[in-house]
């Protein structure tokens, strides 16, 4: 064989070689659900045994982290008039930034561009950034629209009755003082109590909608974990987890203290963050047999959910938590309770970033 033919079939298998490079890297993703050997081969009952440890240890860390701030308002040092508690909620406002930039958002990109699904018109625009900027935008409209309609409504509640009594005072001279008297008593005290209640009332709005995103990555996570026949992928996401959804349970606790709410709501609101990841790890063991999570819809699905959820809780915890809690003159008037808080927010980011390693 001469050095020219030589030369040729070099160049042809190079060929060959470059062609089939597309194909090899594709090969990665198994688009379709299979049934490798490896996963036939996995024991189910064991499998099955680690997800119900998850279920349970990630129903009680979420109770107990819920719980903590709520009735931690008994203890001396957990009131959310105590300078600890604003370390506390420092620490759980950076879990829940963590969580959104660190945990949900990643996984979003990485369904929304995975080459499981068109490149049209998935490959063409980052669906992600913008369903997270979307979710985020819509949530400052309800706080904002929420809030100015409380204020307004209460404010149309306590003004008729103060114009009533000036004009009886101005047809008898004798009650004319007593009434603008006692009118000037009651519009001080209604302006008093629209701050107080616009307070609360803001708080139940950051509380309900911090929950709303937490609920809705907690499903997704549980059934993926419900849906998993990997021990490996199993054994480090119950640990994980259970971390998780404690550190979540704090910030969202510390909101809903805040928030004094009646106890029914308390209750309920406590139970459904605490019963969301059980029961979506419940829905992912009953669908595990079918769930195929390389499926065009379950990452289109996946993906936006997890993009909005993201969106709702970046905001949540750098606008309704940090800046109110950071821009309070109790905090501004005090170097020490400063640092300590902002020590307190990089400990949290730290800690929810670092878990990232294995869930």
């Amino acid at each position: 064989m001469n050095n020219q033919t030589r030369k040729s079939f070099s160049l042809f298998f190079l060929v060959c070689f470059l062609h089939l490079l597309p194909l090899l890297a594709s090969a990665d993703c198994t688009c379709d659900q299979e049934e490798t050997a490896a996963t036939q081969s996995d024991d189910r009952t064991k499998t099955l045994k680690y997800k119900l440890v998850a279920v349970s240890s990630i129903l009680i860390a979420s109770a107990l982290g819920v719980t903590l701030p709520i009735f931690g308002k008994k203890i001396p040092s957990l009131n959310p008039e105590n300078n600890i508690f604003f370390l506390i909620k420092a620490f759980a406002a950076g879990v829940i930034l963590a969580t959104g930039f660190v945990h949900i958002l990643p996984d979003a990109f990485d369904s929304l561009t995975s080459p499981c699904l068109k490149k049209k018109p998935w490959g063409q625009f980052p669906f992600s950034g913008f369903v997270a900027m979307v979710s985020a935008i819509m949530t400052m409209m309800v706080d904002t629209f929420a809030t100015s309609y409380f204020k307004r409504s209460h404010f149309n509640k306590a003004l008729p009755l103060s114009g009533d009594e000036e004009l009886q005072g101005k047809h008898e001279g004798h009650v004319h003082v007593h009434t603008h008297a006692s009118h000037g008593h009651a519009h001080g005290s209604a302006a008093f109590l629209s701050h107080d209640d616009s307070g609360i009332f803001r708080h139940r709005i950051v509380s309900q909608v911090l929950e709303l995103g937490i609920v809705v990555h907690s499903v997704i996570i549980g059934i993926s974990l419900g849906a998993s026949q990997s021990i490996d992928t199993i054994k480090p996401l119950v640990a994980a987890l259970t971390f998780h959804q404690f550190f979540e349970g704090m910030g969202l606790g510390g909101c809903i203290s805040q928030a004094k709410f009646k106890s029914r709501a308390v209750a309920a609101m406590v139970l459904f963050f605490s019963l969301t990841t059980p029961i979506g790890i419940a829905v992912g063991i009953g669908i595990s047999h079918s769930y195929n999570g390389n499926a065009q819809t379950a990452l289109i699905v996946e993906g936006v959910f997890n993009s909005a959820s993201a969106g709702i809780l970046i905001y949540m915890a750098l606008v309704d938590l940090l800046a109110e809690d950071f821009m309070n003159p109790k905090l501004q008037s005090n170097l020490r309770l400063q640092l300590g808080a902002n020590l307190s927010l990089l400990l949290g980011t730290a800690c929810m970033s670092l878990l990232a390693k294995w869930a």
